[in-house]
């Protein structure tokens, strides 16, 4: 608990005051700045760059490959049903073993280069571009400039 007896005016109480409106105001800035960076830890982006990075995304050793095994399920199935929605028995079929070979051959470095490159091209920051001097040959100690 606080004490307050060295409060004996009203200047006392005044600058008591505003001591406690700045402690509290530092304090939430604080704890806002500390919560944001809490949730942001927990953001899809930051959980992607936490566990799927090449070395232990899936790939336990070289003869059991997860994500290449995941991908060569689901991809034929997402081709199917989305690409080639339309199109026939044959089409399909053949559909579904070249994208389950292609499956196959995705690991864990190929599918986190593939995430990166995906995601520089929505992460890139716009530059400001300098104006840059423009020469229309007119030489600066002549009466025209």
């Amino acid at each position: 608990m606080r004490s307050y007896k060295n409060i004996r005016t009203l200047e006392d109480l005044q600058a008591k005051k505003l001591e406690l409106k700045v402690e509290y105001t530092l304090k939430q800035n604080m704890l806002k700045s500390d919560a944001s960076a809490y949730f942001k830890q927990f953001t899809l982006g930051a959980l992607i760059k936490k566990y799927a990075t090449p070395s232990n995304l899936f790939k336990v050793d070289e003869k059991l490959n997860i994500s290449g095994t995941a991908m060569s399920l689901l991809l034929p199935t997402f081709m199917n049903k989305t690409i080639f929605r339309g199109a026939g028995f044959l089409t399909k079929a053949a559909v579904g073993l070249v994208s389950g070979k292609i499956g196959k051959s995705l690991d864990a470095e190929h599918l986190s280069a593939i995430f990166n490159s995906v995601k520089s091209w929505f992460g890139k920051k716009k530059e400001k571009k300098e104006k840059k001097f423009v020469d229309y040959g007119i030489p600066p100690d002549s009466e025209t400039y």
